[in-house]
């Protein structure tokens, strides 16, 4: 590659931006890279309603970045080189952010670091990358760069598959017998985590029984997948990939696969602004139809409002009726981590990723370093596990990635102690849920009381055999022991879910919006924690409240217990289950000038749909806001009846 176009930078200054897009070429060091560049800044979920090739996707690349990027700014600035700051790539599993880049005409993307998901669409989609900066005063210098030598330097299996033309034609080479293990499938015994444990179990071995003694971080591996899904944004992507790369050959273990109607749902609820359904309601009916087709096609359940599967968010769903202890799970979307509360490995992967998983039963695994992290003592005072993963994701050990050593490295927290026992799943998941925000592959429990209760009330299974304990002497990245009574209650202020703040240092923030939803937010015990603040009071005035349950099987328990009642009375829009506003696609959408409180799990600029600030508290946290129409400490309000200023 020569450099025939420009490069743009990322910057955190607005101005510079906005000087680059006039025509300006920013000359000498880079400036302050945005932190963090993540995809729906890449590709904002309204157009990801739109299509999935680079043609439709690549005009809205960067839309809105710092609010000075225009439509179609980057491919008509001619820029052929993205520059970003760490964290690049942070968010959601689409893959369609790769592609806006190449329809935008990015031919390289040079950043200081790179998170797992978007990395890994990177190489399974042909896009090269580098967090070597040098190569840009070798363009510059009008030198001709060889793209392919950065897929030199990534691990065996990524330079493998950059080699092979990619993930699918590899495929084709492995069901045809033509790829074999490049991995040692007899490597020696030794004391493992329960990461290790759960992933060394089901290694492909390239024929006959599967799993080896022992896994090791750094090592990339095929595993057996268990459960696999897909949703309206995706599967249109995911079965398109398929046939081209597999016509109408069958996929493996349809029986343990699914589709969710659960992003789309919502968007033609009454209270969703106008300007939404105009945008994004047609275009989403139509991925919904690609979605039914496959369905029909490839005999897979459907989950949804009249499908034959009840509807909710997938992730909850996954948790209430597919997730056993020792699977590994995959989902084309960022939040599939919400099923290690069951002692699995669940993970987001691209639709590249799951297609090939659709097809060979298989997925690829770079065996991720593991933090341990030991829970101890009794969550008092209204502290939730919104708090405490809040608190651990922005602490600068997870911020700054100090575990990372080389550009491939990805990472999981491991949880474990006796702290955790005094939480239900419901709570723990949210743990599991949002270490993806942390820039985490995923979040595993070890095995506890919580996830033996509810594996055997909710699904009548004896988790004891299936559960994967931790060997004595396992090896850790590190081990970080947190006592409950230390950590406060925590928010995170706009922009990213790493931002923290203790809640006493946010008070008084005024607060128009309050969401309590999503697939972290919106179980049987966010409802509760919520309707136990809520009950007796009024909410402030010219607050709006909107409350989603995350799944059929919460609404019907919320009804059934009197809380969605309780809602409606208090003038709350109780809406049916769906993921809705985090993602802009439902009721509680912020309106212009509104900062919102949500329980959601992302506040990335513009993701709800619109550009107000968005506070990530817990469900206590959400409610006390409501009723006084700020940021406010539950304990705060004093007895039910008490007069509020």
């Amino acid at each position: 590659m020569k450099l025939s176009g420009r490069i743009l930078y990322l910057t955190d200054d607005a101005n510079l931006l906005a000087a680059q897009l006039r025509g300006e070429d920013h000359r000498g060091p880079a400036p302050a890279l945005h932190f963090g560049v993540n995809t729906d800044l890449m590709i904002s979920g309204a157009a990801c309603t739109l299509g999935y090739t680079p043609s439709i996707l690549g005009p809205w690349f960067l839309e809105n970045f710092k609010e000075v990027v225009t439509r179609d700014a980057v491919r008509d600035g001619g820029f052929q080189v993205a520059v970003g700051g760490d964290a690049y790539g942070s968010g959601s599993s689409r893959e369609v952010a790769v592609v806006a880049h190449q329809g935008a005409g990015i031919e390289l993307v040079v950043a200081r670091s790179f998170q797992r998901i978007f990395q890994e669409n990177m190489v399974y989609g042909g896009m090269p990358f580098t967090t070597d900066f040098g190569v840009l005063d070798q363009l510059r210098a009008g030198e001709d760069v060889d793209l392919t030598r950065f897929f030199s330097e990534l691990p065996t299996f990524f330079r493998t598959v950059a080699e092979s033309g990619g993930l699918l034609p590899y495929a084709t080479a492995l069901l045809e017998g033509r790829a074999r293990p490049w991995y040692d499938v007899r490597p020696a015994a030794r004391p493992l985590n329960a990461v290790e444990k759960i992933l060394a179990r089901r290694v492909w071995t390239g024929g006959g029984p599967e799993g080896i003694a022992s896994v090791a971080p750094g090592d990339q591996v095929l595993c057996r997948t268990g459960f696999r899904g897909v949703h309206e944004y995706t599967t249109g992507m995911v079965v398109a990939l398929y046939r081209e790369a597999f016509g109408d050959a069958p996929m493996v273990q349809p029986e343990l696969i699914a589709a969710f109607e659960d992003h789309f749902v919502l968007i033609d609820e009454a209270t969703v602004p106008e300007g939404v359904k105009r945008a994004r309601l047609e275009p989403a009916r139509q991925l919904t139809a690609e979605m039914v087709s496959a369905c029909e096609s490839y005999g897979l359940r459907l989950h949804g409002p009249g499908r034959a599967y009840p509807p909710g968010v997938c992730h909850r769903i996954v948790v209430e009726d597919y997730a056993l202890p020792g699977d590994v799970i995959v989902l084309t979307d960022s939040h599939t981590p919400t099923a290690g509360v069951l002692n699995a490995f669940a993970f987001g992967v691209g639709s590249t990723a799951m297609a090939f998983a659709f097809r060979t039963g298989l997925i690829p695994v770079t065996v991720p370093k593991v933090v341990r992290v030991l829970v101890k003592g009794t969550a008092t005072g209204g502290l939730s596990p919104k708090d405490l993963i809040l608190h651990l994701i922005g602490d600068p050990y997870f911020r700054e990635e100090h575990w990372r050593s080389s550009p491939t490295d990805t990472c999981v927290i491991q949880l474990g102690g006796p702290g955790l026992d005094g939480w239900t799943v419901d709570e723990l998941s949210v743990l599991t849920n949002m270490t993806v925000e942390g820039g985490l592959m995923t979040g595993v429990v070890e095995p506890c009381k919580p996830i033996v209760d509810f594996l055997q009330t909710r699904r009548g299974v004896d988790a004891g055999p299936l559960l994967v304990h931790p060997d004595e002497g396992a090896e850790y990245e590190r081990v970080i022991e947190v006592d409950l009574a230390e950590v406060p209650l925590t928010v995170a202020t706009p922009g990213d879910s790493r931002n923290r703040q203790s809640l006493d240092e946010a008070l008084g923030v005024a607060i128009h919006n309050v969401v309590i939803a999503s697939c972290t937010g919106g179980s049987l015990a966010d409802l509760r924690a919520a309707a136990e603040v809520l009950r007796g009071r009024d909410l402030a005035r010219g607050v709006r409240v909107t409350v989603t349950p995350s799944s059929a099987s919460v609404a019907a328990d919320a009804e059934a217990e009197g809380l969605l009642q309780l809602f409606r009375g208090l003038g709350a829009v109780v809406s049916p289950p769906g993921c809705g506003s985090c993602i802009g696609n439902g009721p509680g959408i912020p309106y212009p000038g509104e900062v919102t409180a949500s329980t959601t799990n992302r506040n990335f600029d513009r993701r709800m749909g619109s550009p107000g600030p968005v506070y990530l508290v817990s469900p206590a946290v959400a409610a006390a806001s409501a009723v006084t129409g700020r940021l406010t400490d539950p304990r705060s309000l004093g007895p039910v009846g008490a007069a509020q200023s």
